[in-house]
């Protein structure tokens, strides 16, 4: 500690002090002189040592005071040396640690209990087909996933390495199944993603690899979504992506995304084609998001010769958000796709074959330990173009409600979800369809076209 010493007022001092160092000096001159005139030459020679005596104390206490403001003024010089070195640590330190960047380690790990009214005799929340993206089973405690993510940050780079194990993570990345060196690795498996982004200027940055798709209001990560299971739009569209990418940055407020990636959800591309993703952020008004994002790719698989057939797989999808207050968030999705010719292998289509839907989403913090919200979702797709089929293969429609609690404990860290979700599909009344419903009952018959759920989710985040 440093303290800084203020004199008030130095030459009123200095007068004092001399005057008093002064008067000492006559005193002693005047009386020698005195003594001598009146005293026997012993006693003068006695006084005279005594005078010698002050004359050096006087001399003394004049040199300290001569040498007084010197220190004064070294210690402020001191000072002064060791605040600029301080400074210039300080700057140093800092411009070193932009240069060498920051490096973070997080992750989650969810787990679940789900239980279904039907009761069905599978213990399955499937149906006839994929009616839920993740929690596909009832009446147990089940390991959902965890992910472990690592990334590197500096001044002109990042990199992400998120990688992710267990049963959602083989769901969600199930495209990676092979790895470079074919069936005799599955390493692949649990990348979810590995991308770096370069930041050429304050406004464009490209990256390159496997990231997350853009499609979509909603995540694989259970932590960042508000509800637990996954909306019917999630499901039935593309999870992530490989390739190349560059975002360009107008404003805060308005921002370009273009990019080349090979075929959806896959490690390793089935043709030559390659797909076109783009993304337009704007931000209208404080707290009002917009995602405009749209996909157009050749899912076919090439024939023998190597040739791609005439295909494409296309989605227009619409994001929005809405802070309506400190405490009501306000969301939408809605999705517009189309498909033509084969899609990875499935049979073609031959004719350009529309599907898509809309979600709502609202949600309330009422304090900073509870929340609740509500998802409502209509799912389309009667054309069968994707995999939301009924128990004759064909294609359906679903309506789905989701209401969600979240309660935020252990300083925020651990995250307990209770959740009611109804799924209610068009009914089949056909002459014997009666057991051909989507959904199955206790006794093993699909009996039923709706399946109510109650659960509850925990989930750790780091």
């Amino acid at each position: 500690m440093i303290c800084n010493l203020k004199f008030e007022k130095p030459q009123f001092f200095i007068r004092k002090y001399l005057k008093f160092v002064l008067n000492i000096w006559m005193f002693t001159k005047i009386n020698a002189c005195l003594y001598r005139k009146t005293k026997p030459h012993i006693a003068h020679l006695k006084q005279n040592n005594i005078m010698q005596k002050l004359q050096l104390l006087v001399l003394c206490l004049f040199s300290t005071f001569l040498a007084f403001p010197k220190g004064i003024e070294e210690k402020k010089s001191e000072v002064k040396t060791e605040t600029k070195t301080e400074a210039k640590v300080e700057t140093k330190t800092e411009g070193e640690e932009d240069k060498k960047g920051s490096f973070t380690f997080s992750g989650y790990i969810d787990s679940y209990y789900i239980g279904n009214f039907n009761k069905p005799a599978s213990r399955s929340n499937l149906g006839a087909y994929y009616a839920r993206a993740f929690d596909q089973k009832a009446g147990q405690i089940s390991l959902g996933l965890v992910q472990t993510k690592m990334q590197y940050s500096n001044e002109k780079s990042d990199v992400v390495v998120d990688l992710a194990f267990g049963p959602n993570a083989d769901l969600g990345n199930y495209g990676n199944v092979l790895g470079a060196l074919g069936s005799n690795t599955n390493t692949a498996l649990a990348i979810k993603q590995a991308y770096f982004n370069w930041k050429a200027t304050s406004k464009l940055t490209f990256t390159a690899g496997q990231f997350g798709t853009h499609i979509g209001y909603e995540v694989i990560d259970a932590p960042v979504n508000f509800n637990y299971s996954l909306s019917n739009l999630f499901n039935n569209g593309p999870f992530y992506h490989i390739g190349l990418k560059g975002t360009y940055a107008f404003s805060d407020k308005v921002s370009l995304m273009l990019g080349l990636v090979n075929n959806v959800d896959n490690l390793n591309d089935n043709n030559r084609k390659k797909g076109l993703i783009s993304q337009l952020f704007i931000n209208p008004a404080k707290g009002w998001n917009v995602y405009l994002n749209f996909i157009n790719s050749n899912e076919a698989n090439a024939d023998d010769n190597g040739n791609t057939p005439d295909a494409h797989y296309r989605v227009f999808d619409l994001v929005t958000t809405l802070q309506a207050t400190d405490k009501f968030l306000i969301g939408a999705n809605a999705a517009f796709g189309s498909q033509k010719g084969s899609y990875q292998g499935s049979a073609a289509l031959t004719e350009s074959t529309p599907w898509g839907g809309a979600a709502g989403y609202l949600s309330y913090a009422a304090s900073d330990l509870f929340s609740i919200g509500a998802r409502y979702e209509y799912f389309d797709n009667t054309s069968g173009a994707r995999a939301l089929l009924n128990r004759l293969g064909n294609g359906t429609s679903v309506n789905s409600l989701t209401l969600t609690g979240n309660f935020t404990l252990a300083d925020g860290h651990l995250l307990i979800k209770p959740e009611f979700r109804m799924d209610s599909y068009k009914k089949l009344t056909g002459t014997g369809e009666s057991g051909q419903q989507q959904f199955e009952d206790s006794k093993g018959g699909f009996t039923k076209n709706s399946q109510s759920t109650l659960g509850l989710a925990f989930i750790y985040k780091f």
